[in-house]
């Protein structure tokens, strides 16, 4: 189980690190639009789709990563008040929810991407690039998410996870 545990977020980390390749390349993009458009009068037909689709991708890839870290929005308001097994409960009780919103926007974006495949769909823009390209954003991010949530339950059962709440280890 241990070793399943660190394959996943090892496939976490590479993730994310895609992810912000990805975003560096989307200012490497803009740069180059910028500097087309405005030293050379010649702007292109690319970059705004391309950064868009990439940026994307970007966002999902990071989001099993932000919540291994546990960078999510949390609000801390009576956190210091509760015990360590109150905390333990709400963590739980949070990540099941992220659990089952996750396996619900793989299974319905799957279902998305793979109609937007039989049906040919492509986006209505000069490059026309097939939307599942962009679609299957959302069915990949998610699969990772919700995969990163069962090992993040894992750990808080087993003893071994850092809560939202800065500094509680239950």
């Amino acid at each position: 189980m241990c070793r399943v545990i660190r394959t996943i977020d090892k496939i976490t980390e590479k993730a994310a690190l895609l992810a912000a390749w990805l975003f560096f390349s989307i200012g490497a993009m803009v740069t180059y639009e910028v500097v087309m458009r405005k030293v050379f009068n010649s702007p292109t037909i690319w970059v705004d789709e391309i950064a868009r689709f990439v940026q994307v991708w970007a966002v999902y890839l990071a989001s099993a990563h932000i919540l291994k870290k546990r960078s999510l929005i949390t609000v801390e308001m009576f956190s210091s008040s509760l015990s360590k097994g109150t905390i333990k409960v709400l963590e739980l009780f949070s990540l099941v929810i992220i659990a089952v919103f996750s396996f619900v926007a793989l299974y319905y974006g799957t279902g998305v991407v793979l109609e937007s495949i039989e049906m040919g769909r492509k986006t209505s823009t000069m490059l026309g690039v097939p939307k599942w390209l962009t679609e299957s954003a959302v069915p990949v991010g998610f699969g990772l998410l919700f995969t990163q949530v069962l090992v993040e339950i894992s750990k808080l059962l087993r003893g071994d996870a850092v809560t939202a709440v800065e500094g509680h280890q239950v």
